[in-house]
């Protein structure tokens, strides 16, 4: 395996896996600093969370025209630079005395957009730096790192916060993120012919009609939009329906929730083999079907009202969709000409977190007027017709990875 990735790509993986933890460790400790230090209520959270999600919405587009305009490890660089920025700025705030909830709003905006450009490009520089078939095995080690941070980020921010001060969680996290520029430092990308300037929105245009119209990304995009939904209208749903028909305690709805990152990882370590073993098609299925088994399962508590069900659920939506995006990330590469890539992952990184406040909303309404119980019903139906389209569609046929485009 080692001899499929050269180091070009490892030091793309270990800055990824730097910078993924440096965004998860903020990420958790920006709202427990916003509550405990500066004793921000449930409207001032929803303001700091919003503001660290706006960019995936906002920047993905913009930076994705760049990551096909200019070297890509250039604009990881500046990406993760602002990142590092903004953590060194919270830190500074926070010693000084001087952060703010707006001020925390602001830098975790600056931070995110980091975050959406190394989100971008990341996956667009893969093909430059594998061989075609170890592209599901670049993308199972970038997803790993991300699973891993996504598991450890929260239990390590609270813990510092908690035993050291919030300012020890800004700390590591600004070093982590230094960490990751240093290894992109190291990281030689191979040369590319600089594009034709065009017009910005006829490049955007381009990029969402080749997605558009391809017959393998269609599905694809039309699944995740579902996936997300779906998702987004379970989870504005789970805590109520935990703590009032279920009976759960904080503590266990916590541990039922930890068990979504350990489904990340054990997905991520598992991708290889699925993929080796499945024609590549049917590969790319596992992970919509497992999320409407999850979905069964989440359901099951209706009748069966135990808290090992809901952990079961959410062992099963972190694996099932974490073979989805390393598999579908792996197809997206292989379809799409090298010039297109950022473009083309940002179209699906803004068609997935605008799906998102969608399902959030959905699922206040449907909770509001009908109960939490009803959620888990309309998320339940979400799965199953996202699994549908993806089941239907021509990438069922594939034996294995297409031709690459030209």
């Amino acid at each position: 395996m080692r001899a499929l990735l050269p180091r070009s790509f490892l030091n793309l993986a270990w800055s990824n896996l730097a910078a993924q933890s440096a965004e998860q460790l903020s990420l958790a400790a920006a709202p427990l600093v916003a509550v405990l230090a500066l004793g921000a209520g449930p409207g001032e959270v929803g303001l700091l969370a919003a503001a660290q999600t706006l960019p995936f919405l906002l920047a993905s587009m913009p930076l994705g025209i760049l990551a096909d305009r200019m070297p890509r490890r250039r604009l990881m660089l500046w990406a993760e630079g602002l990142r590092a920025f903004s953590l060194f700025a919270m830190l500074a705030a926070f010693l000084s005395s001087a952060l703010t909830i707006e001020w925390l709003a602001l830098l975790g905006f600056l931070g995110a957009v980091g975050t959406v450009g190394f989100s971008v490009t990341a996956p667009a520089l893969v093909p430059a730096l594998v061989p075609r078939e170890a592209f599901a095995t670049a993308n199972s080690r970038l997803e790993l790192a991300r699973s891993a941070a996504f598991t450890a980020g929260p239990a390590v921010a609270g813990s510092l916060v908690s035993w050291a001060g919030a300012a020890a969680a800004f700390t590591l996290a600004a070093v982590l993120s230094t960490s990751a520029i240093f290894l992109l430092l190291r990281l030689s990308e191979p040369l590319r012919p600089t594009p034709p300037k065009r017009h910005p929105l006829a490049e955007v245009r381009e990029g969402a009609s080749f997605v558009w119209h391809e017959p393998m990304l269609r599905p694809m995009l039309i699944t995740g939009v579902i996936f997300n939904v779906s998702w987004f209208v379970l989870q504005a749903a789970y805590v109520p329906y935990a703590v009032r028909v279920l009976g759960m305690s904080a503590q266990t709805i916590g541990l039922t929730l930890a068990m979504f990152g350990a489904g990340m990882v054990a997905g991520a370590m598992l991708t290889s083999r699925v993929a080796a073993a499945l024609p590549f098609g049917r590969a790319i299925q596992v992970g919509p079907v497992v999320s409407v088994l999850a979905a069964l399962a989440m359901a099951a508590t209706l009748m069966f009202p135990h808290a090992a069900l809901a952990a079961l659920s959410f062992v099963l939506f972190g694996a099932g969709p974490m073979v989805w995006t390393i598999t579908s990330t792996t197809l997206r590469q292989s379809v799409t000409a090298g010039p297109m890539l950022g473009r083309v992952s940002a179209v699906f990184l803004t068609a997935n977190a605008g799906a998102r406040p969608i399902g959030a909303a959905l699922g206040g309404l449907v909770g509001a007027t009908y109960g939490e119980s009803a959620c888990l019903l309309v998320a339940l139906a979400g799965f199953a017709i996202q699994a549908c389209v993806i089941l239907g569609s021509r990438v069922t046929s594939l034996r294995s990875l297409p031709v690459p485009a030209a």
